[in-house]
């Protein structure tokens, strides 16, 4: 494997920005879209509809993991491009499918492709690509990939219209195609570094022993929690709303105001890492998420609803870029593809089932705002969990970093931990 660090891994961001958008469009947004028509046209139940997409996620979250090793291995480049060729082979299988068994078998191969094409493997390129600088790298990837509804919600909407459900997912899968495959192939055609040695004990762990801590299990539990609460949340807001008495065009606005906030969210993430730590980070974003939801429960009034949806929308723009950087911050890049895909996995079976339990909360609640005051409560139990989520030996040298000759020189100062209040170092982000 190659010593040295690519020479320009823009290349590889540019073409990471353009396949988000195009990934996260045609295998995710397109689908809410198309879901009523896709019933209304083949007689097949929501339900069924619904959980054939929610088999994907599962599938994902499953296949992210060897995936995530493989990516840590040998690179993204032929792991993301083969990703996209299934990817467009998954959209071709649902738009022609003759039958509802053919149907499922397009969402258990969708699933396999978002594995391989959607954030983990992309996050986990910019993070070994861009080194300490990757902060600025991962913001500018999901501010763009934030732009994937904006664009594919609208244009799919005006396929379906015109052509039909199933035209709609064929154009999709020609997108894939001509985009994603040559842009995966060019773009990641890069030098991939051997990833640094261990900076303090807890990177030194095997991906095994880390897995298996109390640390890594708090952290996927904890965020697994919260990005449920976020994604049950967004779901049910307007169904919320319109309980409030507000007319469904003003609860939409909220909606679509609350993806502002996750921009303004994104953007202020680089300020909040290097002003606190990362005990203090993660805790403060998923209160920020617990308080939100629970705003959205206790207020009334429209306009009072519409700023809490961008407060929500804030916290679920940070939540995304805490979990992108969640590995190295504790256990450093050396097996983040690994590591991730494993925190990865409940946190996307949580997505799955965030609209169907959302829904089935606020009938057991007899209504929304008391479902959202039971989210919240989840959300604060997350940020509690989250506090034990930092490794004791974060902030100790490893034994290859104790025999560097620059810590006798001062060089320590980097590698002091970021647990508590002491935020940490600027050019750490």
């Amino acid at each position: 494997m190659n010593q040295t660090r690519s020479s320009d891994p823009r290349r590889a961001l540019v073409a990471l920005c353009l396949t988000q958008v195009t990934g996260w469009g045609a295998l995710y947004y397109a689908f809410p879209v198309l879901a009523p028509t896709i019933t209304q046209n083949t007689g097949w139940s929501a339900e069924i509809v619904t959980g054939a997409f929610s088999m994907g996620q599962v599938v994902a979250a499953l296949v992210g993991i060897p995936v995530g090793r493989l990516v840590d291995r040998t690179g993204p480049r032929w792991v993301m491009t083969a990703g996209s060729v299934v990817a467009a082979t998954a959209l071709l299988l649902i738009g022609t499918a003759p039958a509802l068994g053919w149907f499922l078998a397009g969402w258990f191969l969708a699933g396999v492709a978002m594995a391989a094409v959607l954030y983990p493997p992309a996050f986990t390129t910019l993070t070994r690509l861009y080194g300490p600088g990757r902060i600025g790298a991962l913001t500018t990837l999901t501010l763009v990939a934030g732009l994937a509804s904006t664009v594919f919600a609208p244009l799919t909407a005006a396929l379906v219209e015109r052509e039909g459900w199933r035209t709609a997912y064929l154009a999709l899968a020609l997108v894939v195609a001509v985009t994603t495959i040559p842009a995966h192939a060019w773009g990641l055609r890069v030098t991939w570094p051997d990833p640094p040695a261990p900076a303090s004990v807890a990177e030194a762990h095997t991906p095994g022993v880390t897995a298996r801590s109390r640390e890594f299990i708090a952290l996927s539990t904890a965020l697994t929690l919260a990005t449920f609460v976020a994604f049950a949340s967004v779901i049910n807001l307007v169904p919320l709303m319109v309980a409030r008495g507000i007319d469904t065009s003003t609860a939409a606005w909220a909606l679509g105001l609350g993806g502002a906030g996750q921009v303004l969210g994104r953007l202020g993430y680089g300020t909040l890492t290097r002003r606190s730590g990362v005990r203090n980070r993660t805790v403060v974003v998923l209160l920020a998420t617990a308080g939100s939801t629970a705003l959205l429960a206790v207020l009334t009034s429209a306009a009072g609803l519409v700023l809490a949806a961008v407060l929500a929308g804030m916290a679920r723009g940070i939540l995304t870029l805490l979990q992108a950087t969640a590995v190295t911050d504790r256990w450093g890049p050396a097996h983040y593809g690994r590591l991730t895909a494993l925190m990865t996995a409940p946190i996307m079976a949580g997505v799955a089932i965030a609209p169907v339990a959302g829904a089935a909360l606020a009938g057991l609640l007899d209504g929304y705002p008391s479902s959202f005051l039971v989210l919240a409560a989840v959300a604060a139990l997350a940020a509690l969990l989250s506090a034990a989520s930092v490794p004791p030996a974060l902030g100790q040298p490893s034994a290859q970093a104790a025999r560097r000759p620059s810590m006798a020189t001062g060089a320590a100062d980097d590698l002091q931990p970021a647990t508590d209040d002491a935020p940490r170092a600027p050019h750490h982000t």
